[in-house]
């Protein structure tokens, strides 16, 4: 007895954090649970090279991606750091609402800084992003940081200590979801 052959189609896969809509091959609605989709943003944000990876859940027979990790890609940092500039980066697990994230700020003086201040800008910025995320879902974070509302609520609180010329999230990862 011969067995049909099923067939592949195009589901469409919503992405709200981006206000786009994707399709991913799959023989059905169901088999595209907890795939993961990679998303590059740089046309979107006007040449900021970023990378948003997502996963599909499926909700009332509609799959909808929700993001789990955003990352700055490296020549865009290599482009943003100048000669007689200093950097400063941090990394840390924070809880939010629904999930438990890792967070990597990106920093760049205007000039060259001692190490004093240096540590005071990373402490503050550790400081300040706790404190913001801890209210947030993972989903309104994601959304704060691809409309720049974080990094400008941070550079405003950083200045006090030293102006910067950039503030960034270098990387966002939802570790743990509870």
């Amino acid at each position: 007895m011969a067995q049909t052959k099923r067939k592949q189609k195009f589901i469409d896969v919503e992405m709200p954090s981006i206000s786009k809509t994707t399709q991913l091959r799959a023989y059905s609605i169901e088999e595209l649970e907890g795939k993961s989709i990679k998303y590059d943003l740089t046309r979107i944000l006007r040449g900021k090279g970023m990378e948003i990876k997502l996963k599909v859940k499926i909700k009332k027979d509609e799959a909808i991606a929700e993001p789990t990790n955003i990352k700055l890609l490296p020549y865009y940092m290599k482009k943003i750091v100048r000669k007689g500039t200093n950097y400063v980066e941090d990394s840390f697990l924070t809880n939010c609402k629904n999930a438990q994230i890792k967070i990597k700020p990106f920093l760049v003086t205007r000039r060259k800084v001692s190490r004093a201040v240096r540590k005071a800008l990373r402490n503050k910025c550790k400081e300040e992003l706790i404190d913001y995320v801890k209210e947030l879902t993972s989903n309104e974070v994601f959304e704060d940081i691809l409309k720049n509302k974080l990094q400008k609520i941070i550079s405003l609180k950083l200045k006090k200590i030293y102006p910067l010329s950039v503030c960034e999230i270098r990387v966002l990862d939802v570790v743990k979801e509870k």
